[in-house]
């Protein structure tokens, strides 16, 4: 019986550390959404992060404005190398917003390509018809005026202050 006993204790302590071990190889410091992004990514023809002011950066890290980028998707088709699937990921400027999906809904239409986007770790694909894809535009910074033209007119003459009746 004591021979019993000390097998079973032995077994024990052999399954606890075999699983101690399964345990740590399955942790590598990264979270399993960010493993599955990332892993994900190699699958796709195109990966094309969002960036600030409805922008887009391409692989090579060129920057293109949304109607630029619905270019590069018609060259992409004339040459014959149009992607069939595309990864919107959020770059290290900016995440993935509601006017990036837009645009890429309507690259998705355009074009026929299925679009999927990285929403904190899931693979979601773009809808067109639930997402109310938006026309492609230009990228326009605001404009900042100087000191010296706030209150010019554009003939260079000063703009009269009408609430004060002069």
């Amino acid at each position: 019986m004591i021979r019993l006993s000390t097998l079973a204790g032995r077994l024990v302590a052999a399954s606890l550390l075999a699983s101690a071990l399964v345990l740590a190889g399955c942790h590598r410091g990264d979270t399993k959404a960010e493993v599955a992004a990332m892993q994900a990514q190699q699958h796709f023809d195109l990966v094309i992060k969002a960036y600030k002011g409805g922008q887009f950066m391409l692989d090579d890290g060129a920057v293109l404005s949304a109607i630029d980028t619905g270019s590069h998707f018609a060259y992409l088709k004339d040459t014959g190398k149009l992607p069939k699937t595309v990864l919107l990921t959020p770059s290290d400027d900016s995440k993935v917003r509601k006017q990036h999906l837009q645009y890429m809904a309507r690259i998705a239409l355009d074009y026929g390509v299925l679009v999927y986007y990285d929403d904190k770790g899931e693979l979601k694909q773009i809808n067109p018809q639930e997402t109310k894809a938006r026309a492609l535009e230009d990228y326009h910074a605001p404009a900042k005026m100087s000191d010296e033209q706030n209150r010019k007119s554009a003939a260079g003459s000063d703009i009269q202050d009408r609430s004060r009746g002069y």
